[in-house]
């Protein structure tokens, strides 16, 4: 499925809210509102990314890659009056991390495993990847699981303020043919180049 987004998409502001930390199925919260899911390496910038989206120091940015340990949710309306969230934004634990990688996908089957292939209100997962890199086959790997659930998926290449105007282009064609799959955007937490086209492909998903 394509989600890409109209260049007229006008950004509006939000107020995002710490609601949870999950570490069972029991503590998410209840599936009422759209959400969308933020997986990638633990060194790949998604705190970084998710701050710079939500305007606020929401996400805790560590010098040590892979100390989200849980699922942690945050509300997202329009207004600081409105009591039903919009959609709900959802921090997975990153993965790939030499010293953590291996306790962290023991916690796997406890409670991401069932969110990601369960959850019945997951409208979009953003699967960050660094763009200065190439292929990951644990990313390769994590998209593979998430389309055998049918999830719906754009793949955020990250730290795009790094490259130039034709490595850009190149990292697209690199990214886009080795993790097999079309929707994908470059974007910098840096500079802020792309997450409006970010935000874009958010509010088509959840269906604002």
């Amino acid at each position: 499925m394509n989600l890409f987004y109209t260049c007229s998409f006008t950004m509006q502001r939000i107020y995002p809210k710490f609601l949870l930390s999950a570490t069972f199925p029991e503590q998410f919260p209840a599936p009422t509102t759209p959400e969308i899911a933020f997986l990638g390496r633990s060194n790949v910038g998604k705190s970084s990314l998710l701050n710079a989206l939500l305007g606020s120091k929401q996400a805790h940015v560590s010098s040590t890659p892979g100390r989200t340990r849980a699922i942690n949710f945050f509300s997202i309306t329009d207004s600081p009056q409105r009591q039903q969230p919009q959609m709900y934004f959802a921090d997975l634990p990153g993965y790939g991390y030499a010293k953590l990688s291996k306790s962290i996908s023991s916690e796997w089957p406890k409670f991401i495993e069932p969110y990601l292939s369960d959850r019945p209100t997951l409208a979009l997962c953003l699967c960050l990847v660094d763009s200065n890199i190439p292929t990951q086959k644990s990313d390769v790997q994590l998209i593979h699981f998430l389309q055998s659930f049918h999830r719906r998926i754009l793949i955020v290449g990250t730290k795009a303020d790094r490259l130039s105007g034709n490595a850009r282009f190149k990292a697209q064609a690199e990214l886009r043919k080795g993790l097999a799959i079309e929707d994908l955007l470059l974007c910098s937490a840096k500079t802020g180049a792309g997450l409006k086209e970010v935000w874009s492909a958010i509010y088509t998903a959840a269906g604002e």
